[in-house]
């Protein structure tokens, strides 16, 4: 697959050194016919093959293209996407799953995408948030619902109703601080909204272990694993602690590389650089600062309210059990795990960011 996105020229050829198709165009990849069935064959978009381009953007799709690839050394399947992904890691064969983890862990670091985390079957041994092997990206993800603008609009006005705008305005500034995910001696540091779980109960099933999981903050779910969880009920404790996490994706507030939010905890320092900033003209009187410190103020609480329509909605979420050194470990399911927030104001005392192994 990488020889062939790599050149901007390929001419294809039958067995007997005919152009295929009889195309005689100096560059099949402009051909609309041959790079439709091109991509109708190798599970990629027609457009991805014409115009691709190295690095790390579209993640999980390159991971999903060589998903049903099988090669004679394992780790080769891993090792042919450092080019694709523009990384520069040494080759190293003899543990499959290393090479699989140091990509995907290159990955997280650099483009701080977790999209490579959402994935359904058996967890690796490099990091229980990586899957063992590539076949685990066969399946698309969860997708989040879309929201159009009057969507997001009509959720924001339900919520001036019931929720007060310090919420919205703290939840911001929580999740606007929170660091990158990274990988650190292969422990993933993931930040998140993590919540409580309160109760599992088991539903008896021929062949399946399901679980009813109830969370503080969260509706109640059900998980369908491989492993056995421990069965406990509030206010009776538990020797173990389970989490069921929101991974924190930066996209929800809706930033630009060139727009900034305001700082939402210290209205201080809007003010600061409001009267600092070379670009902005100095305001001829304190009314004049007074009606832009409300448009910085109206800007910030609109974000503010628009993250919390978008955290309304349904999520892909990830179950957690603690070890006994204080770290995670991410307890697998045999489909996606769908959770969705009851409660927003329990997000608050939520926000952290976990060590996983």
């Amino acid at each position: 697959m990488q020889e062939f996105l790599a050149p901007k020229f390929v001419l294809f050829y039958q067995k007997d050194w005919s152009l295929y198709l009889d195309d005689r165009s100096p560059n099949h990849k402009d051909s609309l016919a041959i790079m439709q069935e091109m991509g109708d064959a190798m599970g990629i978009d027609a457009q991805a093959l014409v115009a691709f381009l190295l690095g790390m953007n579209d993640a999980w799709e390159k991971l999903q293209w060589v998903s049903a690839r099988i090669t004679t050394w394992p780790e080769d399947i891993a090792y042919s996407l450092f080019g694709i992904f523009g990384v520069n890691l040494p080759v190293i064969y003899g543990k499959k799953q290393k090479a699989l983890g140091r990509l995907l862990q290159e990955v997280i670091a650099q483009l701080g995408d977790i999209s490579a985390l959402y994935w359904v079957g058996q967890s690796s041994e490099f990091n229980s948030c990586l899957p063992v092997d590539i076949t685990s990206y066969k399946a698309p993800p969860y997708t989040l619902p879309s929201l159009s603008e009057d969507d997001i609009q009509m959720s924001i006005s339900s919520l001036r109703h019931v929720v007060a705008v310090d919420l919205v305005l703290k939840i911001y500034a929580l999740l606007e601080n929170l660091n990158a995910p990274h990988f650190g001696n292969c422990r993933l540091h993931l930040p998140c909204i993590a919540f409580h779980v309160i109760a599992i109960k088991q539903h008896h099933a021929q062949d399946q272990q399901i679980y009813e999981v109830k969370a503080d903050g969260l509706h109640d779910i059900l998980i369908t694993t491989e492993d056995k969880l421990i069965l406990f009920s509030s206010p009776w404790p538990t020797i173990q602690t389970f989490l069921l996490v929101c991974p924190w994706n930066r996209y929800f507030l809706e930033l630009t590389d060139s727009a900034e939010p305001p700082d939402v905890a210290d209205h201080a320092e809007s003010e600061k650089d409001y009267w600092s900033a070379p670009e902005s003209p100095l305001p001829d009187s304190p009314r004049e600062f007074s009606e832009a410190q409300e448009s910085v103020d109206l800007e910030l609480r609109d974000r503010a309210l628009r993250l919390a329509a978008h955290l309304e909605q349904p999520f892909s979420a990830f179950l957690l059990a603690q070890q006994h050194g204080g770290e995670y470990k991410r307890i697998v399911s045999d489909h996606d795990v769908i959770a969705q927030v009851k409660d927003l104001s329990s997000i608050p005392n939520m926000v952290k960011t976990l060590e996983i192994l």
